[in-house]
């Protein structure tokens, strides 16, 4: 391990060393523990982290988080074929749900993202061999002349290709640094710091993962 890499470790008090990000609360803890990094290729699951990194977009993580129960029997699970479904009344109806986040145009754009969910699975045959298709080969940096605080990128070559191509096919909310914090929770890179418990775990798992097809 490196001496850069202990920087971006912390261990909390139940003695465990985990990312820097994942140590301050248990919501964290268990986040970063049990999702964060795990390959994933469940439509819904997949749709439903798009949504909320959607939501999250001027909010912490953890205020998503905390909701997350309450977005979820909002919006059915994310089962996108049933969201395509709600129309101008029921956007109004989840506008008074304290749940969730009652932002109008986010709710209008998990709405508009089912519905384009629906047209991707049409061309791919499911989700999942969409999104899978843009797990990067190798490594990537963080792109642009901006100086990045942490050694992980938070916009890549990758997750700006995507944010483009989602946009292109009429997506909402889901830009380069959406993308690419939606690329490292559902595994298509695997960011936790050399040293962190669960790398040797989500490593294991994506060389275990069958990734999905079109």
């Amino acid at each position: 391990m490196t001496e850069a890499n202990q920087k971006y470790l912390k261990t909390a008090e139940d003695g465990i060393t985990r990312c820097w990000w994942g140590h301050e609360h248990l919501d964290y803890q268990h986040y970063h523990d049990h999702e964060w990094a795990r390959p994933e290729a469940n439509d819904h699951k997949l749709f439903e982290k798009i949504c909320l990194e959607g939501f999250q977009s001027g909010l912490s993580w953890l205020t998503i988080l905390r909701k997350r129960d309450g977005f979820r029997e909002a919006f059915l699970d994310f089962d996108f074929d049933k969201v395509a479904q709600y129309d101008e009344n029921k956007v109004e109806e989840l506008l008074q749900n304290k749940g969730i986040v009652r932002h109008r145009g986010k709710i209008q754009a998990t709405i508009n993202n089912a519905k384009r969910a629906q047209e991707i699975v049409k061309e791919f045959g499911s989700l999942a061999a969409y999104i899978w298709q843009w797990e990067p080969k190798t490594k990537e940096s963080h792109f642009g002349k901006d100086s990045n605080e942490y050694t992980l990128p938070s916009i890549t070559e990758t997750s700006i290709a995507l944010s483009k191509d989602l946009k292109k096919r009429g997506w909402k909310f889901f830009g380069p640094t959406t993308a690419y914090a939606f690329m490292q929770a559902m595994g298509l890179v695997n960011d936790h710091v050399e040293g962190c418990h669960s790398l040797e775990k989500t490593t294991a798992e994506r060389q275990n993962f069958t990734v999905p097809l079109s």
